[in-house]
């Protein structure tokens, strides 16, 4: 599967809808802590927009190849990584342990999914 060109559209297209996603859940509490939730609300709906945008596409494209399973499995993973680099750059919270523990418990999960 790793060596399928469609296993690498999906996962790119699945990486950039995650960026989109990280950005319009977790954004706002940076840049509009002191701006009414709506006004958040309306601002990352604007975002989760392209975010839709990409994931529709990946999942339908990486459905070709993967099971709902797998591609779950895969969006899962890709979330964390994305997810831990914007919290310890963007958002400047410490690295924890916890995201290795957490990542360790994912590598099983893709283990179990993706085995033949």
């Amino acid at each position: 599967m790793l060596n399928q060109p469609i296993f690498w559209q999906t996962t790119g297209l699945l990486v950039l809808s995650n960026l989109f996603m990280t950005f319009a859940w977790y954004g706002h509490l940076k840049h509009l802590a002191d701006r009414p939730w709506w006004i958040a609300a309306l601002i990352a709906w604007s975002i989760a927009l392209f975010e839709y945008l990409l994931q529709v596409p990946a999942n339908r494209i990486g459905h070709t190849v993967m099971s709902l399973a797998q591609l779950k499995i895969l969006q899962e993973v890709i979330t964390l990584a994305v997810f831990v680099p914007f919290a310890v750059f963007y958002m400047q919270q410490p690295l924890k342990l916890d995201y290795l523990w957490a990542a360790l418990c994912l590598l099983g999960a893709v283990y179990f999914i993706f085995r033949a």
